[in-house]
């Protein structure tokens, strides 16, 4: 028996939507061939959900939506989508798409299209004019501004603590190199912002692996207690080399090594177990003593800098 089309058009719509972050527009589903009547069916059983004008939430399992990265994703998209396929995702919406993590958890959606008006943003989601030279990527199904622009356009917009978390992780994940930090910098300069950032864009270091790492590391920096090195290796108890997230050298050679423990910036419980039970094992050996920091301990400016400095006093 022949599918309906409508149900071959539902099957086309949720194969976009799983690279969409279940998030779709009307326009594409009249390209499926899902009309209104079918949509208004969908929103009135509430099987789908209106996210914003021509945009639709069809996430089969919506109590899974899982980490951070992909609710600021999510916020990505429902930008791109409200504004159709010539948008372009700027700032930090195309820094979520491309994997970039240190974002605030809450991300206002920011794309760009050819002779915006910023009258024309709606519904939270801003719009942007074409910065003059901008390039474009592609990640995945959507168009976002080449990574360096990306930078260029979200710095000056992030406090300090997120803005090398950024830089960080975008160096990191091998989105951009060091030197295109550089030429991120100087495309954001004359920026609305720009001016306060100046000295945060030498600071970063794709050794941090976590955001967390980088707010720990800016914390022990600010106090005058930075670390000798980020990744140590180390000998555990059992013989097998491990890394200790950030390393202090003690007096007799050996290491003080503090972990960052924390699921949202590990990107889940699972991995914050593996990063506890890590830093369980590094005792002995290269290690004089361990430190764990988590996200709270980062929350009170200092707190970190002072634990190391009374630990390493403690050490000798």
């Amino acid at each position: 028996m022949p599918i309906p089309a409508p149900v071959r058009g539902i099957d086309a719509i949720d194969a976009v939507a799983a690279e969409q972050e279940w998030l779709v527009s009307a326009r594409q589903c009249r390209e499926a061939g899902v009309d209104h009547g079918v949509i208004r069916l969908l929103l009135r059983r509430g099987a789908w959900r209106r996210v914003t004008r021509g945009v639709y939430d069809v996430d089969p399992f919506p109590g899974e939506r899982g980490s951070y990265d992909r609710r600021r994703r999510r916020a990505a998209w429902s930008g791109l989508l409200a504004y159709g396929p010539d948008a372009v995702a700027v700032g930090p919406s195309a820094l979520a798409l491309l994997g970039v993590s240190g974002l605030p958890v809450d991300v206002a959606p920011q794309v760009a299209l050819p002779a915006a008006r910023s009258l024309e943003s709606r519904d939270g989601i801003r719009l942007r004019m074409f910065d003059d030279g901008m390039t474009v990527t592609r990640a995945g199904r959507a168009v976002v501004a080449s990574p360096w622009w990306a930078l260029a356009q979200a710095v000056p917009e992030l406090d300090r603590e997120h803005a090398v978390s950024v830089l960080d992780s975008a160096v990191h994940r091998g989105v951009v190199t060091v030197d295109e930090v550089a030429h991120a910098h100087d495309l954001a300069r004359g920026r609305r912002g720009v001016a306060r950032t100046h000295s945060w864009w030498g600071l970063a270091d794709g050794r941090s692996e976590s955001p967390l790492e980088t707010r720990v590391r800016l914390d022990c920096h600010d106090g005058g207690v930075g670390p000798d090195a980020l990744q140590v290796p180390l000998v555990d108890a059992s013989g097998v080399v491990r890394r200790g997230d950030l390393g202090w050298r003690t007096r007799d050679g050996r290491w003080l090594v503090a972990e960052a423990d924390g699921a949202e910036f590990h990107g889940s419980l699972q991995a914050a177990y593996a990063d506890r039970a890590r830093h369980n094992e590094l005792v002995g050996g290269d290690v004089a003593g361990t430190l764990r920091f988590t996200f709270d301990d980062v929350r009170v400016a200092g707190r970190c800098a002072r634990t190391v400095r009374r630990a390493l006093h403690a050490l000798g």
